[in-house]
């Protein structure tokens, strides 16, 4: 199985930007918008790709005490490539970086 990390400064302290992150409900606001999770009975989730109309199983776990996100497909056929995944993830955490902002903006007046 190939793994893919990213790290980025995020204008928040680490635990409010892990909470935005892990909360499945809001991941469309900054995963790719191709891009839609749903919970099953966590950590099950499906993910669905508009590209393709595919629904796909994984499992998401949301490591608070590393502040890290893992989602983790059964299928290595899904793998896009690195460059692909890369350009998704730093897309998707500026994205992120996005959101809190403005939360933390809203947040202080």
């Amino acid at each position: 199985m190939t793994e893919y990390e990213r790290a980025h400064t995020m204008p928040a302290p680490p635990e409010h930007v892990f909470d935005q992150a892990a909360d499945i409900g809001r991941m469309s606001e900054w995963l790719p918008g191709d891009l839609h999770v749903h919970a099953g009975e966590l950590p099950a989730v499906t993910v669905h790709e508009d590209r393709t109309d595919e629904d796909v199983s994984a499992l998401f776990r949301a490591r608070r005490d590393q502040m890290r996100l893992e989602l983790s497909f059964f299928d290595d056929s899904h793998d896009p490539g690195e460059q692909t995944v890369g350009d998704a993830l730093d897309t998707s955490l500026r994205r992120l970086e996005d959101q809190v902002r403005l939360r933390v903006d809203n947040a202080a007046g």
